[in-house]
């Protein structure tokens, strides 16, 4: 940050305000367009849903592809990932899980360098993609809705909280922007998700430890693409959202929830019931 000093000494706090919170109409604008559109479709469902999710995977694939230097072929690979997802759609999902690794079989033949990275990036892509299908066609748009709200409350709070109490960095190697502040107000949030849909009687109250939990996960899906970024080194997955970033930028953390949401459901009753 470049501190400019004026007579009235404001300079000084007026650009320091400018870098703490610089971003922020940024990320409103973009997050707030983006989620407005998400939450539209998911509530449609049906075949809407599953084209926007399956776009989301293509576009997703494809940045991992470029960030790990396929070059043209990454085109080929959001493409194919995006139509994996849309056979995932249309066939029983058993016939079709083989294809969930056509991608990283496909980069892996095409790459000198971080072919496991890749490999195991487009595959999680494309898992956790079938995990928002699962969610939706199983649970319902209660459920999707829930996710989002801990995932998108989750990551306020921190932001605000790392912001504004600061403190200790959580992971400074990987994310130096994180900080304790931010990751724990993000659990706090998400607890509040959580405790809002039992209040409400949609689950017991064991749904407020799931949400904090997926926050977790979240936070972890965050934290892996921040590591990827740094090993290849770039700053931002894609320029798809001008000037903050690209689609795995804003969807890092439901990458993250999503899959250990389908862990989940494989371990407890989900949702959990009333007691």
């Amino acid at each position: 940050m470049v501190k400019v000093i004026d007579p009235g000494g404001d300079g000084v706090k007026a650009t320091a305000a400018s870098g703490k919170w610089g971003d922020l109409w940024q990320r409103l604008a973009s997050g707030g367009v983006a989620a407005g559109i998400g939450l539209w479709l998911t509530w449609v469902g049906g075949v809407p849903f599953k084209l926007l999710i399956s776009a989301i995977v293509g576009i997703m694939v494809w940045e991992v592809a470029r960030m790990v230097g396929t070059g043209r072929l990454s085109i080929l690979l959001g493409a194919l990932a995006a139509g994996v997802m849309v056979a995932l759609a249309l066939l029983p999902t058993g016939m079709a899980l083989p294809l969930i690794f056509l991608p990283a079989l496909v980069g892996v033949s095409q790459l000198n360098d971080h072919r496991a990275r890749f490999s195991l990036f487009s595959a999680a892509i494309l898992i956790a993609g079938i995990g928002l299908f699962t969610l939706r066609e199983d649970f319902g748009f209660i459920w999707m809705l829930w996710l989002a709200l801990v995932v998108i409350l989750s990551d306020v709070l921190g932001y605000f909280a790392g912001r504004v109490i600061g403190g200790p960095k959580f992971w400074p190697k990987v994310s130096p922007k994180k900080t304790w502040s931010g990751t724990i107000a993000g659990w706090i949030g998400a607890g509040l998700v959580g405790l809002v849909y039992a209040v409400k009687g949609y689950a017991g109250f064991e749904i407020i430890s799931i949400s904090i939990a997926i926050a977790i996960a979240g936070q972890m899906g965050d934290v892996a693409e921040s590591a990827l970024k740094r090993a290849v080194g770039v700053k931002d997955s894609s320029s798809i959202f001008p000037g903050h970033g690209g689609m795995f930028d804003r969807f890092d953390s439901m990458l993250g929830a999503s899959l250990f949401l389908l862990l989940v459901e494989q371990i407890i009753e989900f949702p959990p019931v009333s007691l």
